[in-house]
C-alpha cells in the first residue's frame, strides 16, 4: 500500500484510497492507513485458515460499496474470493503476485522459483477470479534469478519491482474505468 500512497502523493497515480481493509487484525497496513488518515477495518476471519466465508464476503462487498470503492487492489490477502464479492465488483478486483504467472501460483512463489532453478521470475498484476492466481494478466515485470540467490534475496528484488509495477497498473486501469 505504501507504494500506492507514494505514487498518489507524487502525482504519478491519479487515484484516491477510500478504505483499507485487512484480514489480519495486527497487520502493519492498518497502522499505515491510520498514519495516512485513511478509514480502515478488519475482516474477521480468525480461526478460518484460508477460508473467507460467503457471509463475510457479502458484508465486505457492502462495506466497499458504501465506501464508494471503484477498484479493489489486493496485496497480501491470502484468501480465495467467491461470487458474493466477485459479482459485486466484476473486473474491479486486482492482485499483485510475486511470480510471472502462470508459473508459481500460490504461496512462497519466490522460494518455488529458486528451488526450480529458473533463470527468471518477477511479478504479475492480474484480475482476481475464483481460482488461485488464475485471473487475466494485466501486467508483468521480470526479475533475473541470480546464481547466488536465496529465496529472501530474490523476494526483496521482486518486491522492489512490485512497488513500481502495481501503481503503474492501477493507473492504467483507472484510466480505463474513467473512460467507461
Amino acid at each position: 500500500m505504501q507504494a500506492i500512497l507514494d505514487a498518489i502523493q507524487n502525482g504519478e497515480l491519479e487515484a484516491e484510497i477510500v478504505i483499507v481493509l485487512s484480514d489480519v487484525p495486527d497487520a502493519y497496513i492498518l497502522k499505515r492507513a491510520e498514519q495516512a488518515g485513511l478509514p480502515s477495518g478488519v475482516i474477521d476471519c480468525r480461526g478460518l485458515s484460508s477460508k473467507f466465508p460467503e457471509e463475510a464476503q457479502r458484508e465486505t462487498a457492502e462495506i466497499l460499496s458504501q465506501s464508494g470503492v471503484e477498484l479493489i487492489c489486493l496485496a497480501g490477502f491470502m484468501r480465495l474470493l467467491r461470487p458474493p464479492l466477485l459479482n459485486a465488483f466484476p473486473e474491479r478486483i486486482i492482485n499483485i503476485h510475486p511470480s510471472l504467472l502462470p508459473n508459481f501460483p500460490g504461496l512462497y512463489a519466490w522460494t518455488q522459483a529458486v528451488e526450480a532453478g529458473v533463470d527468471e521470475s518477477g511479478c504479475t498484476v492480474h484480475y482476481v477470479d475464483a481460482g488461485m492466481d488464475t485471473g487475466t494478466i494485466i501486467a508483468q515485470a521480470s526479475v533475473p534469478v541470480l546464481p547466488d540467490d536465496t529465496p529472501d534475496s530474490l523476494h526483496a528484488r521482486i518486491q522492489d519491482e512490485e512497488h513500481r509495477l502495481y501503481p503503474a497498473a492501477i493507473a492504467r486501469i483507472a484510466g480505463k474505468l474513467e473512460r467507461e
